[in-house]
Formats: C-alpha cells, structure tokens, sequence
C-alpha cells in the first residue's frame, strides 16, 4: 500500500480495486465476500455500489469491512465504484460469483508479468450438470475465438487498468444490455483484451435455471447479432426474456450425445490453443484467416447442439 500526496493531504493506494453492482444481492454476496476475504492477497478493497437494495445487501457489505457508494444499473455501478477506488488495477465482478484459492493473486501477477491492461478469464459453472459444463465451454471458447477478431467479455469477469479505464472513459451509461461488450470493444482499440493463463472464475447459473439453458443462449446470440447490425442496445425489450421447455436432459441417448460433443468441444479448445501460440509468429492476414476458420467451426459444433435439442422438444 502507497500514500500519494493529493493537494489535501495524503491518501492510501492500493494494487487492486474489486467494484461489484448489487441490488438486493443478501443471499448471493456473502458467498462472494467470503471468497474473497479468504484470498492469499491483501493489497485489495472492495467497493460495492448498491442500486438502493431494500433488503441487507448493504448491512453485508459494511459488516464485511466493504465501501459501499450509490450505484443504478451495472453500468453506472461500475463506473460509481471506480470513481472511488484507489486501486491500479479494477476487478469488476458481480455478486453471484466466487473467486477460486489465490484467484486476486493470480489475476494481479499475470496482469503484471504479461503488461495487461485489459483482461478476462474462464468462466465455469457451480453446478455438477453436465449440461452447464459444457456450455460454459461454449462460451469460454466463444471469448476466446473472438479475441482477434470481436473482443468480448462479461461484465462479472472484467480486469482492466486504472489509466485504460480512464482513458476510454469507463462504461457507457446511456446502453441498456452488454455494455460490458461495448466497454471490451472500446478498450481493446487502445490495448488488446488478453485471457488469462492462471485462473477461472465460478458462476452460478441461477440465470440457466430461471430463463432455460438454450433460451439463455438463443438470447446472447440475438444480442450478438443486433449488435453487429445495428448498433449497441440503448433501449429497453429489445431482446424479450424467453423459457425453454426442454432444460435438463436426462435420458441415456442424451447423455451419450453430451459425452461425445464435450470430447469435440475439448478437441476444438486444444486446437484453438495451438493456433493462438502459432499465431503470434504469422502476419496479420494469416492470423485473421486462421481465426475465421476457428469461427466457422465452432459455429458448426453450436448449431449441431441447438440442433439436437430443438428435434428432442420437438419431439416430446
């Protein structure tokens, strides 16, 4: 920890700053804060920017030793939390997650060693479902097979610099949904987003469960392509919350299918992962047809498994 002369005094600086917008968030924080305050690094706080809970989310916050300041919608939390934090490096997370051991360590290290300034990691599911797992991969490689091309990250899972947050202007307030995308977007025009080696992150899926695993997905691909077409979404229902009928696969057919189309999945990671390595010797041009051709298959595997699952409710 710095002190800083300020022109009113000294003030304290810290390595990390880790920001999370809440709104009645009692049953899921603690969780959160409870990973976090049993991390091997100290050099942290945590501000947590409240969109006016009218449940305890803010008594948990204070009694677990948290900043806490007025936030809104998770854009304007986020850039209320850094506009306190004294930290050089900002964690946005949100409050349903929970950091794995030596998770703030890693992250800081990795950022440092490797002159990050825009960062995301994996993302894997608290849940034992096969299901989940496997599209958690789908998203992992979504993120990853897009950084050369369409930069994304979510809004639970971003790690940026003080001075790249500042000089991009911190999110933008006036979009609706995936404003963490725009946010990603922007500051990769400045510094690339990176994926960190050294960790993941846990999410829950309580998302999966109230809106249906598929419509959830169906969901971010519509949100993807209004975004592509049109432009960033500043206007409320443009993409209407759906429920999928056919959630939980239980059947033996089911499984075995599951079972054979991780194993793809894991196959096309490696491969990618190998392309990645092998990229940064090659020229600009080669590395984006390389990465258009990782797309095209990855996009083929997506559509195979919505494909199988609209023939099972179609079916029932």
């Amino acid at each position: 920890m710095l002190l800083k002369f300020s022109g009113i005094g000294y003030i304290y600086l810290m390595k990390v700053s880790i920001i999370i917008p809440a709104l009645n968030e009692e049953n899921e924080l603690p969780g959160l804060l409870n990973s976090i305050l049993s991390q091997d690094f100290d050099d942290y706080e945590i501000i947590v920017a409240d969109a006016h809970s009218t449940d305890r989310t803010r008594d948990i916050a204070r009694e677990a030793g948290c900043r806490v300041v007025d936030g809104g919608m998770p854009a304007a939390g986020r850039n209320a939390g850094a506009r306190a934090a004294r930290g050089d490096f900002l964690f946005f997370l949100d409050a349903d997650v929970l950091l794995p051991p030596g998770f703030i360590k890693d992250v800081y290290e990795e950022m440092e060693e490797r002159y990050i300034d825009l960062a995301t990691c994996a993302i894997k599911p608290v849940s034992s479902y096969q299901l989940d797992r496997i599209i958690h991969k789908l998203i992992n490689l979504t993120i990853l097979i897009n950084l050369r091309i369409d930069p994304k990250a979510f809004g639970f899972c971003i790690f940026v610099t003080r001075r790249l947050f500042n000089r991009i202007g911190g999110f933008d307030e006036t979009i609706k949904v995936a404003e963490d995308n725009d946010f990603v977007k922007r500051g990769a025009e400045y510094r690339s987003l990176r994926y960190l080696n050294s960790t993941h992150i846990l999410v829950s899926v309580r998302r999966f469960e109230k809106e249906g695993r598929f419509a959830y997905m169906g969901k971010g691909i519509r949100l993807n392509l209004y975004r592509a077409f049109k432009g960033e979404i500043r206007n409320e229902g443009i993409v209407e919350y759906e429920f999928d009928a056919f959630d939980k696969p239980v059947k033996d057919e089911d499984r075995k299918f599951l079972d054979k189309f991780e194993k793809r999945l894991l196959s096309l990671e490696d491969h990618y992962k190998a392309f990645n390595q092998k990229a940064r010797r090659r020229g600009h041009d080669e590395n984006l047809q390389g990465a258009r051709k990782n797309i095209q298959n990855f996009s083929r595997e997506v559509r195979e498994l919505h494909s199988y699952f609209r023939s099972k409710r179609s079916g029932e």
